[in-house]
Parts: C-alpha cells; structure tokens; sequence
C-alpha cells in the first residue's frame, strides 16, 4: 500500500512486531538513524541492543537500548537506592536512547504499541545477551522537541526534567537541551530487585 508521508495509513496495530536485528542488518539500522534521527548516530554507551519495528513486514521504526545513565538525581531519588547500591546495581537498568519512526506514513498509536512490544521482550533478550535481566528502563526526551505523549501512553513514569548539564560538564559551563526523564518498570517488584539483599 502506497500512502503519501502524513496521510494515515489503515494499517493493524495487532500485527506490530519489534525484534533484534540481525547482524546482516546493522548496517541499514545505522544508516537509518544517521539519516533520520535528529541526533543522528553515535556510539552506544556500555551493554546495547537494536530492534526493529516492523508493521506487515514494513520497518517502521528502529530502537536501540544502552545502559542506563549512571546518575540522574531524580530517577536515584525515586528508586531509594544509596550511592553504593546504585553503582552496585545500574546495570540492571537500561535507557531508551534511540526510537525512531521511519519516515511514511501515519499510523495513530504505532509509537506507544511499538514501546510496549519492545518492552514485553526486553529484559530477557538482556538477560540472553548479557547474562542478567533488566529491571527498570528510562528515556531522556527533549522536550522543547517532543512531549512525551507515545511514552506516557505506554505507561511510563514522568519523574521530571534534567538540568542541561552532562557529565562532561566539569566547569559547570556546557549547556544541552533540558530533558523530560521517564521511567517504567518491567516487574511489579523492581525495588526488591534494586534495593534487596
């Protein structure tokens, strides 16, 4: 079906598929983001995975998880973890560092089906490839650029916004866009798994 990009496509949300790419297809994944993405390609911090979103055998959208930030105030405050739990533990979280929508057509509500079918295999894709589940997920968005809407529809947590300030920031000079943090846990029990023995 040949639509128009902003025209809304008819498609079947229940035939939305995500998984992880192939190696023959990493570098179509990446060309895609670098091409498509506001912030282009650079390189995944620590553990990664990539995924596809395909709708009726289309890709419609890439995602790409890395690991998570190793501090962010609010989300620390949030969870209840001390500093050394928290460097103990951040590996059990993972940050949504990239979602794409591929250019095309509309299809209303792809963006939070896609987040919950990725969410629904994400821990254990984790767990095969690293070794250990993932309790926890976050994502930065900016918010002067998006609102957050596919994320609070997929039932993430808004926990508030960022400072504009990275890590690199040592002279407390360098400014970046402020961030809306959401969260979401995978398992009722995350804070047992964070904060238990």
């Amino acid at each position: 079906m040949e639509l128009a990009p902003g025209q809304t496509a008819p498609w079947n949300l229940s035939a939305v598929r995500v998984r992880l790419i192939e190696p023959r297809e990493r570098a179509r994944w990446e060309a895609l983001m670098r091409a498509h993405h506001y912030l282009g390609l650079t390189a995944m911090v620590g553990k990664s995975l990539r995924y596809v979103g395909e709708l009726e055998g289309q890709w419609v959208a890439l995602l790409g998880w890395a690991s998570a930030a190793l501090k962010c105030a609010a989300r620390d405050a949030w969870i209840g973890w001390s500093p050394a739990l928290q460097w103990q533990r951040i590996g059990l979280l993972a940050n949504n560092n990239r979602f794409l929508l591929l250019p095309g057509p509309r299809v209303p509500n792809l963006a939070s089906k896609l987040l919950g079918a990725n969410l629904a295999r994400l821990s254990a894709d984790w767990q095969a490839r690293y070794g250990h589940p993932v309790w926890l997920v976050e994502s930065f968005v900016e918010r002067d650029r998006f609102a957050g809407t596919a994320y609070q529809a997929a039932g993430w947590i808004y926990l508030g916004e960022t400072t504009g300030r990275t890590r690199q920031d040592r002279e407390r000079t360098l400014q970046t866009p402020i961030k809306a943090l959401w969260v979401r846990p995978l398992q009722a029990q995350f804070r047992q798994h964070l904060l238990g023995p």
